[in-house]
């Protein structure tokens, strides 16, 4: 009997190797939204369409930075994802988002705010930023968005 993957792996593993697409040279992040077996929209982290790409003009050490450390010119694998299914008229209302990195607490907004019901990451903002908790799965599980700490697929 052939043993096939299933779809949490496969799109686990897909947010994984987008996160290879990002010109960012601190941290590589990929997201896929899902919505019944099937892809709905994917993004990595990045500057917007046509502006720069970090890794191009900073090589040594990326772009400039926001007060709390973060890129300042670039969006977050989550956020590229969810504007791009809304920016094609996806509704995303019950959509599952599998991340490579927990959201930060202000994609955790927007993904609750877009109707994302589950979201599965593999590795934790909160030890990537050095913070002392993941607030971002603080406050989707607050209210009501089943979030999951995935094994690593691979």
């Amino acid at each position: 009997m052939i043993t096939k993957p299933g779809f949490n792996d496969i799109f686990m593993n897909l947010a994984t190797d987008l996160a290879k697409r990002s010109h960012c040279v601190k941290a590589q992040v990929g997201a896929v939204l899902t919505k019944d077996t099937r892809i709905i929209s994917i993004g990595y982290n990045g500057p917007p369409s046509g502006t720069h790409n970090c890794d191009e003009e900073w090589p040594e050490t990326g772009c400039a930075r926001d007060s709390k450390g973060s890129c300042s010119l670039a969006l977050h694998a989550e956020e590229n994802a969810i504007l791009y299914a809304t920016k094609n008229g996806a509704r995303l209302e019950g959509a599952t988002l599998y991340t490579t990195l927990s959201p930060c607490l202000p994609c955790a907004r927007l993904i609750y705010s877009a109707g994302v019901t589950k979201v599965y990451y593999k590795h934790s903002y909160a030890k990537y930023k050095g913070l002392p908790s993941d607030e971002g799965v603080d406050f989707l599980s607050r209210f009501g968005v089943d979030v999951v700490l995935m094994e690593d697929p691979s």
